[in-house]
């Protein structure tokens, strides 16, 4: 059955602090050349869904300048393709997006517009792999109203306090859902994608909104939970939501797992991203590297172990770069050290520096910062 997509990709998060300053958190690189965007949108476009609307607000200039193209995605089609909304003012309505629910309402000619009978809802901030052939043909079969992808937290290092909380039935059916509660009685989380009727979708939209209510988790699901009927469909591979500096910290090295790169990056259907045409990385006389991903155009001195470097990234003489994220233009001069550190586009380590942080509180660089 045919679908719609919409990407929520306007929230503010800040728990990820000085890398969300200067942009959106959807638009954020992670595994040494991609956004984080590419994930959801290639997951959509690969599952056969053509007709996308990315939804954006805050810090959306980059966000916008890496989708300038809809191309890299197969979505630059007549029919269909690919739809960036921001929000807009007009004389009866003077307010951004007052909510993940008002987001879409204020768009909502979108949806009035389609034809598809079904939408698929998903969050922009979050790394994954997923067919949402399945989970649609999953939604269509067991008749519920709307369908929420779930996963089960249990023996693994996601806290469920940080997600929407579920509880089901033996049939896989939603009793209830807490968001981010003070104390989680289950360890069953949403992951933020959902699929229901468009027509649903309206009338809940137009009823919310009615009534001064603006959120798409506590205002439709969380409110409508007894009324229309919820079915959990889990999901059990790699899943990340990059909400925290912890969690993009974590997300980027787990692409040096080989059983993690192997499913996002080089497993079929591929994650489509903006290519940049640059040079191959160079590796100069005595560079030592050990399980990293390196991007393009970078030259590297010195050594780098179990790190993700971006593009155009300079490492100097007798530099140690160890377990760290070093995004795009960095500079690292002679004899540094950077250790544990998330480092943000074309910051500059003078010759003799050290940045040194922990596995678990990494050192954040901002942007263009000189050390």
């Amino acid at each position: 059955m045919k679908a719609i997509g919409i990407i929520l990709a306007g929230g503010v998060s800040e728990r990820l602090g000085d890398l969300t300053s200067v942009r959106a958190a959807s638009a954020l690189p992670v595994g040494s050349c991609y956004r984080v965007i590419d994930f959801p949108l290639s997951n959509m476009s690969n599952s056969g869904i053509t007709k996308i609307a990315v939804i954006t607000q805050y810090n959306s200039r980059s966000l916008h300048d890496h989708l300038n193209s809809s191309k890299w995605w197969d979505l630059g089609r007549k029919h269909g393709g690919l739809y960036v909304f921001t929000p807009f003012l007009q004389s009866d309505n003077s307010f951004w997006f007052r909510g993940t629910a008002d987001s879409i309402y204020q768009n909502i000619a979108f949806l009035k517009r389609s034809n598809e009978p079904l939408v698929v809802i998903a969050s922009g901030n979050c790394v994954y792999k997923m067919d949402f052939t399945k989970l649609i043909n999953y939604h269509v079969e067991s008749g519920a109203d709307i369908t929420i992808t779930a996963k089960d937290t249990a023996g693994t290092d996601m806290d469920p306090r940080d997600y929407g909380v579920l509880k089901l039935d033996e049939n896989g059916g939603v009793t209830d859902f807490e968001e981010k509660p003070f104390e989680a009685d289950s360890t069953i989380i949403s992951l933020g994608i959902y699929v229901m009727s468009r027509v649903l979708l309206i009338k809940l939209l137009e009823n919310v909104i009615s009534e001064a209510r603006y959120e798409f988790v506590t205002d439709i699901l969380i409110r409508y939970r007894k009324k229309l009927r919820m079915n959990a469909f889990m999901f059990n591979d790699y899943w990340m939501g990059i909400n925290s500096i912890g969690s993009y910290y974590s997300a980027n090295m787990d692409f040096l797992r080989k059983d993690v790169r192997d499913a996002l990056v080089h497993q079929l259907p591929h994650i489509e991203t903006k290519p940049k045409d640059e040079p191959p990385a160079k590796f100069n006389y005595r560079t030592e590297t050990k399980n990293c991903l390196i991007g393009s155009g970078s030259i590297l001195n010195g050594k780098a172990v179990n790190s993700v470097i971006f593009r155009k990234v300079f490492t100097g003489e007798n530099s140690f770069i160890n377990s760290s994220i070093l995004m795009e233009g960095c500079f690292i001069g002679n004899n540094c050290v950077v250790e544990h550190a998330i480092l943000d586009k074309e910051v500059i380590i003078f010759d003799g520096k050290q940045i040194r942080g922990t596995p678990d509180s990494p050192v954040t660089i901002k942007k263009g910062a000189l050390v």
